[in-house]
């Protein structure tokens, strides 16, 4: 296996200073349960979605925004000296980034301010035990009689939202010999503040914080201002080499701090990113999750994304089965199973069947085609016959029968679903109550994957000696004939996006790549190569695939502007990195991969090594701009993203390793 580049998350002074580049960066924590903490290199939250904890309470679907930030000073000899930084307006105070030394994400954040002859270190973890987060604190240098002024931040309301001053806030402070307990509002959970190797003293002058601003909010045409409120200001004694650790937490009860920050530092790898593969692998981690009723699952990004069927079962393979983890891949699909619901999976998971949101065609063709890797790859092969494949059958014959509305099977086999009016594939923005990019009809990738299907399905019930083994073979040859006579356009050497009332779209989209990619596919290898050529010249760029063809008169090649302007180009030429691996899978089946296309591929993927400082620290965006320098954007960390690059290199990998063998 070839190197892969050199990644550092380290940033130095010089570099956090370029503030405008550095207040773009996001950095990531996340507690294994759909929490997290994320905020720019500085601690300066840019958006309404950044804090140092962002969790959902027990007995609460939707995630809420506990802890904003914690405004920091030294105070030596009389003099306070200021170690955080926010926006107030067009205010910065304070101005902590003017001691800044360096951070450092390769473990996890840490932060560096030098006063003087003295260097201050912030670290931030998220416990996978605690609900909660720890902050730890070292002063390093001669001087003594130091003391930490830390005022935490609370504006305890839903993520999504913004907060302003009101009274319904109940401003009690209760100390005891644990730390201070705050309850602002009845409807969430008791917060508690603890402190482990200093006393702290809380100073009580707890009051609102007016006019806080959030600059991407605003430039994404959001409301970006709001107020937060405060308990008070903690005021604790530090001292060269002693370790001062803050956990604020959910929940009255106590928590024993330095065994927790003990704990998950020996659960983290000792060695940090090093390289762009363990980047990526570190990155996958962070995705992976474990539900309030002990489901696994995946988060789909961050930071406004939950669980997503669609995005989870195509992200599944890369973050599970190409980092060699057979065991999480088979936790995630037999978590999604009590969600089976007629023949359908949910593309917005919630609590229960009766509160998800089943509105995609193509969740449940997703989980098959991960099931099929998974089998593939070895997995449990009771779990696959004994478990996996009645939903199999369960989706196909659903499917076959057309049981949920606004599905058909047409004579011929092939699926055809949505109206003109509802958005049911992954091109699902919508503007004005209408699909920016109409898709119903008989779709591509939909009828590629639902060939996938019944073709392995076929296989299992021979595998298994079911006696319907015959009828599914029949009419999965029926399908992929109908797949290739309906879709493949000979005079353009690829297939169609979509059929509709007879009619073919030819449009150029990378939905042709997902049909020449999968394992199970009705096209030749000749068909294979003939799309890849098209994508190479259309949609290929050094992040990923535009969802449209430049060529196209919809194009458009910025995603940025307001909530409709995004929209609108969201995939009409967007750049989508996760169709990467697709493209990369599509390439080595396209008639043989020979050693220069290996080579290019790879080189393709290494390319991604310096995005992973340019957003997302460590972490790799939800979508580039279509035209150069294709500017990163949407979520800062998209897990399908991430676990298509892992993919598409453990792809390369196996590829190079049957070439040698």
């Amino acid at each position: 296996m070839p190197p892969s580049p050199a990644v550092s998350l380290r940033f130095e002074r010089s570099e956090c200073l370029e503030l405008d580049r550095t207040l773009d960066r996001v950095w990531l924590e996340t507690d294994g349960r759909g929490g997290y903490a994320a905020s720019t290199p500085l601690l300066c939250p840019m958006s309404r979605f950044h804090g140092l904890l962002v969790a959902a309470p027990e007995g609460q679907s939707e995630r809420h925004l506990l802890l904003s930030r914690l405004e920091e000073s030294v105070d030596a000899e009389g003099r306070a000296f200021p170690i955080s930084m926010a926006r107030y307006g067009n205010v910065i105070s304070p101005e902590g980034h003017r001691f800044i030394e360096c951070v450092d994400f390769d473990l996890w954040p840490r932060f560096a301010y030098r006063i003087g002859d003295v260097r201050i270190w912030r670290e931030v973890l998220m416990p996978r035990d605690v609900s909660g987060v720890l902050v730890r604190y070292r002063v390093e240098g001669p001087r003594e009689g130091l003391t930490l002024h830390l005022r935490p931040f609370l504006p305890c309301r839903k993520a999504s939202g913004l907060t302003w001053q009101n009274d319904a806030l109940d401003p009690t402070v209760v100390a005891d010999e644990h730390g201070f307990v705050v309850r602002p509002y009845d409807a969430l959970p008791p917060m508690r503040i603890t402190t482990f190797g200093a006393d702290a003293e809380l100073v009580g002058d707890a009051g609102w914080h007016n006019g806080v601003e959030h600059r991407d909010d605003l430039r994404r045409g959001y409301d970006g201002h709001e107020d937060h409120w405060s308990p008070g200001e903690l005021r604790i004694p530090i001292a060269a080499g002693q370790d001062v650790l803050l956990a604020v937490t959910l929940g009255a009860d106590p928590v024993d701090v330095s065994a927790a920050w003990e704990a998950e530092c020996a659960r983290r790898p000792a060695a940090g990113a090093g390289d762009l593969r363990t980047a990526l692998d570190r990155a996958a981690q962070q995705f992976l999750y474990t539900a309030t009723d002990g489901r696994a699952g995946i988060v789909a990004g961050y930071p406004w994304f939950g669980e997503w069927g669609r995005d989870t079962f195509i992200a599944l393979p890369g973050l599970t089965i190409a980092r060699g983890d057979l065991e999480a891949c088979a936790a995630v699909l037999r978590g999604a199973l009590p969600f089976l619901c007629e023949g359908r999976l949910p593309n917005v998971y919630g609590a229960d069947v009766a509160h998800s949101d089943y509105k995609a065609v193509d969740a449940a063709l997703w989980f098959a085609r991960a099931v099929e890797l998974f089998d593939t790859a070895g997995g449990d092969r009771e779990i696959v016959e004994t478990e996996l494949l009645p939903a199999l059958l369960s989706i196909a014959t659903a499917h076959r029968e057309a049981r949920e509305a606004g599905l058909t099977c047409t004579p011929d086999g092939l699926l055809e679903a949505g109206t003109p009016d509802v958005a049911t594939t992954w091109m699902d923005a919508v503007v004005d109550g209408r699909p920016v990019t109409p898709r119903d009809g008989v779709q591509v990738e939909v009828n590629a994957l639902w060939y996938s299907l019944v073709d392995h399905l076929a296989d299992l019930l021979e595998r298994t000696g079911d006696d319907a083994a015959a009828d599914w073979r029949t009419f999965a040859d029926g399908v992929g004939a109908a797949f290739v006579a309906r879709l493949w356009m000979p005079d353009r050497g690829r297939l169609a996006d979509r059929i509709v009332d007879d009619t073919l779209d030819a449009s150029v989209r990378p939905n042709m790549v997902l049909a020449a990619a999968l394992a199970r596919s009705p096209l030749t290898p000749e068909q294979r190569a003939s799309i890849v050529a098209v994508s190479r010249s259309e949609l290929l760029t050094p992040r990923g695939l535009r969802t449209l063809s430049p060529r196209h008169l919809a194009y458009r090649g910025r995603f940025a502007g307001d909530v409709g302007m995004r929209d609108r180009a969201y995939h009409q030429g967007t750049v989508w990195p996760w169709l990467l691996g697709f493209q990369v899978e599509a390439e080595l089946r396209a008639a043989g991969a020979d050693p220069e296309t290996r080579s290019r591929l790879r080189t393709l993927l290494d390319g991604f090594a310096p995005h992973l400082r340019e957003h997302g620290i460590g972490q790799v965006s939800e979508v580039f701009d279509g035209d150069a320098p294709h500017r990163p954007g949407g979520a800062f960390a998209q897990a399908w993203s991430v676990a298509e690059l892992l993919r598409a290199y453990d792809l390369l990998d196996r590829e190079e390793a049957a070439c040698a063998s």
